[in-house]
């Protein structure tokens, strides 16, 4: 009874997993590359690093700081690769 019961927890996990995995947002076919995205921030002026990027909501959000320390956000069209929106 144990290893039925065993079975059934494991295989309940296992399809939840591969729905989780199924929903996942991902860059569509045409987006440009990741790297491109970056070397726009880099050249941006007073740019000093970037702290944190992450795919969020259609569109790559790219976190960085200025040269007077300042965090600016930026989030990009992926296909694009135009500013969507500033902070």
């Amino acid at each position: 009874m144990k290893k039925i019961l065993m079975v059934a927890v494991v295989a309940s996990a296992v399809s939840a997993g591969n729905a989780f995995a199924q929903e996942a947002k991902v860059p569509p076919q045409d987006a440009k590359k990741l790297s491109e995205i970056i070397a726009k921030v880099e050249q941006r002026p007073d740019f000093r690093y970037i702290d944190e990027v992450e795919w969020d909501d259609g569109g790559y959000q790219v976190t960085y700081y200025t040269t007077d320390d300042a965090k600016v956000e930026v989030k990009f069209d992926p296909v694009s690769g135009e500013t969507k929106s500033l902070r």
